[in-house]
C-alpha cells in the first residue's frame, strides 16, 4: 500500500497553500519535492550546515529539522518569496552588487537568515551579523563580502544613502 497522504493548509511565501504529502516528510522535503521550490537546498540534512534556511513565522529554522506537519496554519518563507512587485529584496541587491556569491548554493539560506536579523534588529553591528549567520555554512567565500553585504542592505533598508565602498567591490583590501 503506498504511503497516506496528509493535507495541510499554510501560508507560503505571502499566499495561502495546500498541499498533500506523505506525514513522515521534512519542510525541506515538502518544499522541494512537492511544491518545486528549489531555492531552499539540501545540504547536510543534519541541521549543521544551514543550506535549508527558510523563515517559519518569521524566525530563520532549518528546514530539514522541521516536519511537514508542524507547518499547519503557520507562515513559512522561502527565497522564492523575498522579492517583491518585481523588485528583488535589497539583500538580494547587496549580494549581487557586491559578489557575496560564489558558487551560490549556501546563498538562498544566507539571505533568508539575514533577513530575519534585519527584520529584530535594523542596525546590527559585524558581531551580531556574525553571530545571525553564524550557523550557515559556505565553502566558497571568506565571509566578508557576505558581512559587508548584509552591512550595506541593512544601510539601505534604513534609508540611509549607502554605496559600497570601493574595495567592497573589487576585492581591494
Amino acid at each position: 500500500m503506498p504511503d497516506a497522504k496528509t493535507k495541510i493548509a499554510f501560508e507560503l511565501n505571502g499566499e495561502p497553500i495546500e498541499v498533500a504529502f506523505a506525514p513522515h516528510k521534512t519542510l525541506l522535503e515538502v518544499l522541494r519535492e512537492d511544491l518545486s521550490l528549489t531555492g531552499t537546498k539540501h545540504g547536510c540534512e543534519l541541521g549543521e550546515c544551514g543550506t535549508c534556511t527558510v523563515l517559519l513565522d518569521g524566525t530563520a529554522v532549518l528546514s530539514c529539522l522541521v516536519l511537514g506537519l508542524a507547518c499547519t496554519g503557520r507562515r513559512v518563507k522561502t527565497v522564492e518569496g523575498m522579492a517583491a512587485g518585481g523588485r528583488l529584496h535589497p539583500l538580494q541587491d547587496a549580494f549581487a552588487e557586491l559578489g557575496a556569491a560564489q558558487c551560490g548554493y549556501c546563498t538562498p539560506a544566507f539571505l533568508l537568515a539575514a533577513e530575519a536579523l534585519l527584520v529584530s534588529n535594523p542596525q546590527p553591528t559585524r558581531d551580531d551579523i556574525k553571530q545571525a549567520l553564524s550557523g550557515n555554512l559556505c565553502r566558497c567565500t571568506g565571509y566578508i563580502k557576505i558581512y559587508e553585504a548584509v552591512e550595506l542592505a541593512a544601510a539601505r533598508l534604513r534609508g540611509e544613502p549607502a554605496t559600497p565602498r570601493p574595495e567592497t567591490l573589487y576585492g581591494v583590501r
